[in-house]
């Protein structure tokens, strides 16, 4: 008689909600950011008005992201080893160098593109004049914001990269080392990205043609999401990749993830047919929705694939709990967003952000203070 015993080792999650809101933060910075390129570094003038609301989404999460992922390394001292003891098979350590970089680069063409204006707001007699003199650093011309975001944007693809890679990698848990994986997080991450902006346009702009472009740009994002996902089902029902059978095979059987299916389905093919149908008047709705299915998709990628035991049956709870950990890290992650968001759109001149130019500064930007 052979007995064969397995023994349950009793650890904490590896991923927490932390994870989830750098993770989604992240791609939405990165991927924004690529869609600021064409009016504001390539220069389009015909895609300027979804480029400033592209590159506020993209410096605002982009300092936000960061904060998250300090705090899920619990201490954050830790994030010093990756440069102390550098790993170089490691797409974490990578990911150390690649996101500093990303975020600097990113400030550094948001500077450049939004020059002249600190240059116009120092000419004027208000209290704050200096402080845009001293911004703007004596000069009105923004000619080198096209190599800066040349390079924000290989780092953007960088980060993109690396946060899907590092993710893909985990052999151990069949649901994340999948190829397409990465290529989810990316297309999720346009999702939510647009989504972003059409609550941005909404509240700061009220262009129905800018919402009409945005909306059918969303819809052409979760067509990818849809076709990636179907991708991913029919193969993992059809056998011919073992990996996504076992993938599928271990969570198939659970009325949860029934359900979580089928959210994801409506979650896609709801904005869908409204950014189709209604482009210029949905724009709050889909924006919002997209957001959400964003967001719990990281959600479901990172908390529900832990709840999948390695050994044994069932299921483990991956619920949202309401300490720092959990529902109140989201809300002050929202709140330290929301402050840079009033910051940005109170003291930087976005809507007189233009592509590269070697002119004077625009004589007086349009905004209040």
């Amino acid at each position: 008689m052979q007995i064969h015993e397995l023994v349950g080792a009793v650890y904490e999650a590896a991923w927490l909600p932390w994870a989830v809101q750098y993770f989604f933060l992240i791609a939405l910075s990165a991927t924004a950011l690529l869609m600021a390129l064409p009016g504001l570094a390539l220069g389009r003038v015909a895609a300027l008005p979804r480029a400033r609301l592209a590159l506020m989404v993209a410096v605002t999460t982009g300092i936000t992201a960061p904060i998250a992922l300090l705090a899920d390394l619990h201490q954050p001292g830790r994030f010093w080893e990756f440069f102390l003891y550098t790993n170089s098979s490691s797409w974490m350590a990578w990911g150390a160098w690649f996101v500093p970089s990303y975020v600097g680069l990113t400030v550094a063409f948001a500077w450049a593109v939004h020059r002249p204006g600190f240059h116009a707001l120092g000419q004027e007699s208000w209290r704050f004049n200096w402080l845009f003199r001293w911004l703007s650093l004596g000069g009105a011309s923004n000619g080198f914001a096209r190599p800066l975001g040349i390079a924000a944007g290989a780092a953007a693809l960088l980060v993109l990269i690396y946060t899907g890679a590092e993710v893909y990698v985990v052999r151990a848990r069949p649901l994340w080392n999948t190829p397409f994986l990465p290529l989810q997080f990316a297309a999720t991450g346009f999702v939510g990205a647009l989504g972003l902006m059409l609550v941005l346009e909404r509240v700061l702009c009220r262009d129905a043609a800018l919402e009409a472009r945005l909306n059918r740009a969303l819809a052409a994002a979760l067509g990818v999401v849809a076709v990636l996902g179907a991708a991913w089902f029919a193969l993992a029902l059809s056998g011919l990749s073992p990996r996504h059978s076992e993938a599928l095979a271990s969570v198939a059987g659970f009325p949860v993830w029934q359900k979580i299916a089928l959210w994801g389905a409506v979650s896609v093919a709801v904005p869908f047919v409204l950014a189709l149908v209604s482009p210029s008047r949905t724009g709050l709705v889909t924006g919002l929705i997209a957001i959400h299915a964003a967001w719990m998709f990281r959600w479901t990628v990172f908390m529900g694939g832990q709840a999948v035991p390695k050994v044994g049956s069932g299921l483990y709870d991956a619920l949202l709990p309401a300490g720092l950990d959990g529902l109140m890290g989201v809300i002050g992650t929202f709140g330290l967003w929301l402050f840079l968001l009033i910051a940005y759109t109170t003291f930087i001149p976005w809507t007189e952000a233009s592509a590269p130019a070697d002119g004077a500064a625009p004589a007086r930007p349009a905004t209040s203070h």
